[in-house]
């Protein structure tokens, strides 16, 4: 038989939570609040919910203080947010939990979450990689440019591929580049440019905006298309600041629309495609030591927060603020209670008032009396109509009745009534009785 090993709740939770913290870390998240608790430490706690189901959430006030939602600094309910939190488990309770660290209003922080989805679905189909990505030629003589016919972007494109090399053929691929139908104009322009091969390179871009404006860049089918062209592309959206999922795709990326006009116009192309490579192979690098280096701190990171005496004041002080609220209910309940009980006792005395039972026996003893005098009356009636139809009975077998439609009754001088001529003799007198009286005979003879 194998020893298990046997643990304490405390152990089988401590477990739990480094296994959650450990391996899913931070995670967003969008949801609406339910149960909003502003406690009186300043610390929040809430739901997440959406039309499945539903996770705790508590906010420490040291993150709760930089929250700047729409009309307010503090969510309500029914509220759409996205917050970035970290998974962790309420020991005490053994409530699976989330902490939040920051809290936006869902409209442009749904979008940046949508970005990071897709661009993490894009990556994974290596649609990014570098060994993809075309070189741009040298000596360019033919560019394409796929933009709005009447943005500022295709002004400033013209006038600086104009200035730094006149000779250049400017083909202008008209494209909407911002609403619903954007996408697909953009789309059909990189095909149309691919099957005409009138050019040796593609601007592909607009100006600055905000994120839903330049969306159109970050739709899944525009990165298609710019990442299946046979023409390289040159990616030149918004400012620099802007990153959109085409320049990732892009096989360049111009920080403005006039910077790309600049790379495709230069005079010393194999310097700057030198350059480039070597940013290229920069980035790349620095972008591997960044992510090892964030591993690193995150698990320094995780490593301190375990240890860390504010972790275990937030544990005590959400503790306080539960134990808080429990007793906050239960002094609600009782005096519930305690306003209740009076109406309890005028409720119970009004039930066993005597006025009330006398009324109630009062009513019941005309009742019956009511049903006496009745039942009285119906036997009364009853017993009549049964004497009657008694009488008309009598009548019926009287012997008066008989004798009054003619007959006679003869009794001899013992009064019995004569039904045989044995009876009698000769010389006997016999009463005879008729319907009227009575009268007296002798026997003379018998036949």
């Amino acid at each position: 038989m194998t020893t298990q090993l046997i643990l304490q709740v405390s152990e089988l939770t401590k477990k739990v939570k480094f296994m959650l913290e450990s391996e899913l870390n931070t995670v967003w998240l969008c949801g609406e609040i339910s149960n909003f608790v502003a406690a009186s430490s300043g610390h929040w706690y809430l739901s997440l919910k959406d039309s499945k189901s539903q996770v705790r959430c508590a906010m420490f006030k040291g993150n709760n203080r930089r929250v700047k939602l729409a009309g307010s600094s503090v969510p309500r309910n029914g509220q759409q947010v996205l917050v970035r939190a970290k998974v962790s488990l309420y020991e005490p309770r053994g409530d699976f939990q989330l902490i939040i660290e920051m809290m936006e209003d869902a409209g442009e922080g749904l979008l940046r979450q949508q970005f990071e989805q897709l661009k993490s679905k894009l990556n994974a189909q290596g649609l990014f990689g570098q060994q993809f990505k075309q070189e741009i030629p040298r000596n360019i003589h033919t560019v394409g440019i796929v933009t709005s016919p009447t943005g500022a972007a295709i002004k400033d494109i013209i006038s600086v591929l104009l200035r730094r090399n006149p000779s250049m053929t400017i083909l202008i691929y008209p494209a909407l580049v911002q609403g619903a139908q954007a996408k697909n104009d953009i789309v059909h322009a990189i095909d149309i440019a691919n099957q005409r091969e009138e050019c040796q390179v593609l601007i592909v871009g607009r100006g600055g905006g905000s994120l839903e404006d330049l969306w159109s860049f970050n739709e899944e089918d525009v990165v298609n298309a710019i990442f299946h062209s046979r023409i390289p592309i040159i990616s030149a959206v918004g400012h620099e600041i802007d990153t959109t999922l085409s320049d990732l795709v892009a096989d360049l990326r111009a920080p403005t629309p006039s910077a790309a006009a600049e790379l495709v116009s230069q005079d010393n192309s194999e310097l700057r495609n030198k350059l480039s490579e070597l940013s290229k192979r920069a980035q790349h690098l620095l972008i591997q030591k960044v992510k090892q280096q964030s591993s690193t701190l995150q698990t320094l990171n995780h490593r301190l927060t375990q240890v860390h005496p504010e972790r275990k004041l937030q544990q005590y002080q959400q503790k306080s603020d539960e134990l808080n609220m429990r007793l906050d209910k239960a002094i609600q309940r009782e005096l519930e209670r305690f306003k209740r009980t009076p109406e309890k006792l005028a409720r119970a005395l009004h039930h066993y008032n005597p006025t009330k039972n006398i009324t109630q026996q009062q009513n019941q003893l005309y009742q019956l009396d009511e049903r006496l005098k009745r039942g009285g009356q119906l036997l009364v009636k009853n017993k009549a109509e049964h004497f009657v139809s008694i009488i008309e009975q009598l009548h019926i077998v009287s012997p008066l009745a008989t004798i009054a439609r003619g007959y006679s009754v003869s009794r001899n001088s013992k009064n019995q009534i004569i039904r045989s001529i044995d009876q009698v003799k000769v010389g006997d007198k016999v009463t005879i009785q008729v319907n009227d009286g009575s009268f007296n005979t002798q026997i003379t003879s018998k036949d």
